[in-house]
């Protein structure tokens, strides 16, 4: 059988109770007991004189009356050695009482332990309505050696350890059960928390996983654990976010790749067909034909070269790491382009070398892949600016156009693949929309990051940052 977490407290917390008042209870009742047999024996053991002075007189043991020496009902008697009872018994009776009739049970064979010399107490039973007495003897030298035996009943004395008995069960049985009905409040109200906790985390498991624990606080426990749960559960929403949000990039990824894939192989299947179906009647046709189809085909194996980059790179594939001056890169970057377009105004700022660690041909893909954008999304004659600096380990290069601009929704966008600040723009004239992907990841496995601003009236700044080359490098 499987007991809840709040039976087995319950019943771990009654149990110890119990426990407790068990071994309370004996121990009281041992103490108790050996205390009142002590007293008793004391009494036998001091009785010598007051015994052997009763046993000569007609009044009892010690006489009668409050100033007997001993409890009422005490017996005294002379005894021979063959157990033949010489004198008595007396008992000790209070004056105006009636005379007890108990008497100890003795054998015929009495302990003794020599002359004026009392045996240790012993118990034996008795007659009369007294259950037992606790006896004493020993040879009296006044008496010939006969033996006087004196012995106190212990009624008292088991009366009084049959009421601590009822007394220890009546307070155990009480405090066993308000132990446990406060136990069992006490536990009801610290597992509430536990029980709501419960409920949430049936919520959490049909897919609610905005739901949180409470209590969540570092003072208890129980809320310690919530604060534990709170934050595993952020993580797990978060990898559940973040799992949804790759499993919808590849669906876009493959969609936009099968989409850019499509238009050349369409050509290349056009112009294929043109030749097999007479274009070698025509030199200009061919011509155009094998022209074209070449083309598409370097074009295609451009776009599969870069989609193959950016699948290495978020898979975290390692680049080659060197020394590489940042502003070399940039320089040739800016004199590419100045050649690319002559008309154009632009200036690059960088005074000094700025090295980085990171695989060269990558980081000028990066570089030429930021001016080649700002080349085609501006007019004709908008300058360009390229920055290179320095600032808390890192390095900072900035590409600045003064061209349109770009549209708070394509901000949050542009770095994905295949995306087109400007869907108007034809695929043969803006490329595949891969350029600005392909400088995000690699920025990234370079461990920087990318961003794009807004120029100061107007355009767009794209922004790197990469972490600088250690001096031991």
């Amino acid at each position: 059988m499987t007991l809840s977490l709040r039976g087995r407290l319950l019943i771990g917390v009654i149990s110890l109770v119990v426990v407790g008042v068990l071994v309370s209870d004996f121990a009281t009742y041992g103490l108790l007991q050996k205390s009142l047999f002590d007293r008793i024996d004391a009494q036998l053991k001091s009785g010598h004189d007051a015994a052997v002075i009763g046993l000569g007189g007609d009044t009892g043991p010690g006489g009668r009356g409050p100033s007997s020496p001993f409890p009422t009902g005490t017996v005294v008697e002379l005894v021979s050695p063959q157990g033949t009872i010489l004198i008595g018994p007396k008992v000790s009776t209070p004056l105006g009482s009636p005379t007890p009739t108990g008497r100890p049970v003795l054998s015929k064979a009495l302990p003794t332990a020599g002359m004026d010399t009392p045996v240790p107490p012993y118990t034996v039973s008795g007659t009369g309505g007294v259950e037992s007495f606790r006896v004493t003897d020993w040879s009296e030298n006044f008496y010939n050696g006969n033996i006087v035996v004196l012995a106190i009943p212990l009624t008292e004395t088991k009366a009084t350890l049959s009421a601590l008995l009822t007394l220890e069960a009546v307070i155990s049985a009480g405090v066993v059960a308000a132990t446990a009905l406060l136990a069992f409040i006490l536990i009801n109200l610290g597992l509430r928390p536990l029980r709501r906790m419960g409920a949430v985390a049936g919520d959490i498991a049909a897919g609610d996983l905005s739901k949180r624990v409470e209590p969540a606080t570092a003072k208890t426990e129980i809320g310690r654990l919530g604060l534990a749960l709170n934050a595993m559960l952020s993580q797990i929403e978060a990898a559940f976010a973040q799992r949804t949000a790759s499993e919808n990039r590849l669906r876009r990824f493959i969609a936009d790749a099968s989409h850019e894939l499509r238009t050349p192989l369409t050509s290349i299947r056009g112009y294929s067909e043109m030749l097999r179906r007479g274009a070698a009647e025509s030199p200009a046709d061919s011509d155009l034909a094998r022209r074209r189809i070449e083309e598409e085909s370097v074009r295609m194996s451009a776009l599969v070269d870069d989609m193959l980059l950016i699948a290495r790179l978020d898979q975290g594939r390692p680049l080659e790491t060197k020394p590489v001056d940042l502003q070399a890169i940039a320089n040739d970057a800016a004199a590419d382009a100045r050649a690319v377009a002559p008309n154009r105004e632009i200036t690059l700022n960088a005074s000094d070398a700025v090295m980085v660690r990171g695989d060269d041909t990558r980081l000028r893909q990066v570089v030429g892949n930021l001016v080649r954008n700002a080349l085609v999304h501006t007019p004709s004659r908008t300058p360009i600016e390229i920055g290179i600096t320095t600032n808390n380990g890192t390095a900072q290069l900035t590409v600045t156009d003064h061209g349109p601009g770009l549209r708070i929704e394509d901000k949050a966008r542009i770095f994905e693949p295949f995306y087109r600040a400007d869907p108007s723009r034809s695929r043969d004239s803006g490329g595949a929309g891969l350029g600005l992907s392909i400088v995000n990841a690699v920025v990234a496995a370079h461990g920087g990051q990318v961003d794009v601003k807004e120029t100061s009236g107007g355009g767009a700044t794209f922004e790197v940052e990469l972490p600088l080359a250690s001096s031991s490098s």
